[in-house]
């Protein structure tokens, strides 16, 4: 099963043909995903699920129905165990951004963090999971397919919020503040926490 968002509204990818209260279900091999995206937009929806019988193609199929963009992101940890979050669009957010030709998706991830935040010596302790959603850019749909990764860094100097990229602040925010702050954040990024 995957889950791709709209806004904070999941699109579920499964072989079991489902259909609980709320939400509606189609087939992913038929449908109209421009259709699907409106509908979740502009209605009470609470999610949909799209159907196929083979689980190992689910993704597959689904990611050749709209443009990619790959991007890397960090979770990073300081010294203090708090976590680096950044402040776009009005909401909570981790750092991340879409990766440039010949990079690694390790270096896409190291590079955005830096540049949205002014965090230095960061070390990728491990791969998290990796999250999908739908955004609109140029008239057009696109799926975001971010490739997440646990970060360490000592760095305890000034926070740069990348204010071109539409960062108003960037902030560590410890298991307090953190908690408070999802509630105004993504439901993909709450999957990550």
């Amino acid at each position: 099963m995957y889950q791709i968002f709209v806004n904070d509204k999941p699109i579920i990818l499964t072989t079991k043909d489902k259909k609980p209260k709320g939400a509606k279900s189609y087939k992913l091999k038929t449908v109209l995903i421009n259709r699907v995206i409106k509908k979740l937009n502009k209605t009470d929806l609470n999610a949909v699920y799209l159907t196929h019988k083979n689980e190992s193609k689910l993704l597959d199929k689904f990611l050749k129905k709209l443009p990619n963009i790959i991007a890397g992101g960090g979770k990073v940890y300081n010294q203090h165990g708090e976590i680096l979050f950044i402040f776009r669009n009005d909401r909570w957010d981790l750092p991340k951004g879409k990766a440039e030709r010949k990079e690694s998706i390790e270096e896409t991830a190291i590079r955005e963090v830096e540049e949205e935040t002014g965090v230095k010596n960061l070390k990728i302790t491990k791969p998290l999971d990796t999250t999908y959603h739908i955004l609109k850019r140029n008239n057009r749909y696109k799926i975001k397919i971010t490739h997440w990764f646990e970060m360490t860094t000592d760095y305890d100097g000034k926070l740069k919020p990348q204010t071109k990229e539409g960062i108003t602040k960037v902030k560590w925010l410890n298991k307090k503040k953190m908690k408070k702050a999802l509630k105004n954040s993504y439901a993909n990024i709450k999957t990550l926490i």
